[in-house]
């Protein structure tokens, strides 16, 4: 298998099956066009490319880097012509092969300024910040720890960033790039050269440290690097999907070095911090979406950003390339595949549940004839965010509600809308409703 598919099979790994089927299993590696600095792939039509361009470019550039130590200039072309020639081929220089960096190039986007707070990630942000002002000095080790997407690379990397804008030697590498290099020095018998690389740094920030798990070669070796730094009072930043004490398979001294500094978690963003999370992305990206459609992202794409900003940047292809004005019904077609993979997660019970709870209604009133005030609103709108965040028919909602068939639940989905166009408040709400709803439905008991 030559290098590109490898590095195709790796991306699949990472991303959902249906993007991997429409779009990405279509890309053809050019061997005989490329070289160690430039990746050439070839896309089907303009439609792919452009998507592709977008959303995975930089990813894919990333994962040639992992296997070669080299960050090669990933070329998208359409069909099959040959576009490179070899003064292309050679284009870059000998200057800019040595500046080639070993260690993974940060993105120069992510930054402290460009990175959303809200109260979801207010501590965090004030405590990378901090040790980005003061490396060594402070928290030593900061451990980041959060669920998938929320910002912990950014933050991470934004450290990097600004500590390399002062000038200091900063080394930002996952845990899977980490392993890969000690396997193969180990394999080489060039331990020396893996450890000078990892201990000769000002600053050193490991993504993704819970793959460290149960690989207990590879924590012997992490263990002696973390030791070095701290000693040298060197900075080093750890990010993880979870906190130490939950990694299976951690031996007990690193879990007591990760645990000497600070451990600042990441929680899902609310409602407001998502929508100025959209707003920001489409400030950067100079993309124009109107409010409604800045809620309905918002309120139905889940917590992960990646997924948010992979949704905004496909809206704005489909819109430039098919000639379409961004409305409201527009952005709810283009993302449906991605919302119905979310709604096939919710149960109808999930929404009674959090409607119960959050309106300090009875689960078992909710689910009866009972026709006081607060029991039917609460009842309509369970009902409304069923309907709509949920593959359920109206049929099948009548039946779990005890409705008398699916005429009954049309009426209370018109009489909600009705109140939407005319409630502002009562908008809002419900947006928080459909919020909580996506951010909890994998915790209900």
């Amino acid at each position: 298998m030559n290098i590109g598919n490898k590095v195709l099979k790796k991306l699949k790994q990472e991303i959902s099956n249906k993007e991997w089927e429409r779009y990405i299993k279509t890309l053809n590696y050019d061997e005989s066009a490329s070289r160690s600095n430039v990746a050439q792939f070839y896309a089907p039509n303009m439609l792919v490319a452009k998507w592709i361009k977008t959303k995975y470019q930089d990813k894919i550039a990333h994962l040639f880097e992992v296997e070669t130590d080299i960050r090669p200039n990933v070329i998208i072309s359409i069909g099959q012509k040959k576009l490179l020639n070899t003064k292309q081929k050679n284009s870059s220089s000998d200057s800019e092969q040595k500046n080639q960096t070993k260690s993974t190039i940060l993105n120069p986007s992510f930054t402290f300024e460009s990175f959303i707070v809200g109260d979801s990630n207010q501590f965090a942000y004030t405590t990378a910040k901090s040790v980005a002002e003061k490396p060594g000095a402070l928290y030593n080790p900061l451990f980041l720890y959060g669920g998938v997407g929320l910002g912990k690379t950014h933050l991470i990397q934004a450290i990097g960033n600004h500590q390399i804008a002062m000038g200091k030697k900063v080394i930002y590498t996952t845990f899977e790039q980490f392993m890969n290099k000690f396997t193969s020095h180990l394999r080489s018998q060039t331990m020396d050269r893996f450890r000078d690389h990892f201990r000769e740094c000002d600053i050193l920030l490991i993504d993704d440290i819970q793959f460290l798990s149960r690989k207990e070669q590879t924590q012997e070796e992490f263990f002696h690097t973390f030791n070095e730094l701290h000693q040298a009072k060197k900075q080093i930043v750890i990010t993880s999907d979870r906190q130490p004490n939950k990694i299976a398979g951690l031996v007990d001294r690193l879990r007591s070095r990760f645990e000497w500094g600070l451990m600042a978690d990441i929680q899902p963003p609310g409602l407001e911090t998502k929508i100025a999370i959209i707003q920001k992305k489409c400030e950067i990206d100079g993309i124009t979406l109107n409010q409604d459609i800045i809620n309905f992202i918002a309120s139905n794409m889940g917590n992960n950003i990646r997924e948010i900003e992979g949704a905004i940047i496909k809206l704005n292809a489909y819109a430039g390339l098919m000639n379409q004005k961004l409305t409201l019904e527009f952005a709810q077609n283009v993302i449906k595949d991605q919302l119905t993979e979310k709604q096939a997660n919710i149960t109808i019970d999930d929404i009674v549940k959090l409607v119960s709870k959050e309106l300090n209604v009875k689960l078992s009133d909710i689910k009866s004839k009972k026709r006081t005030k607060d029991v039917v609103n609460a009842r309509r709108i369970a009902i409304y965010l069923t309907r709509n965040l949920t593959p359920n028919s109206m049929p099948q909602i009548a039946v779990y509600f005890g409705m008398k068939d699916h005429t009954a639940v049309s009426h209370t989905m018109k009489k909600i809308n009705e109140t939407l166009e005319n409630d502002e408040n009562f908008k809002v709400l419900m947006e928080e409703f459909s919020n909580k709803v996506n951010a909890n439905s994998s915790k209900f008991d």
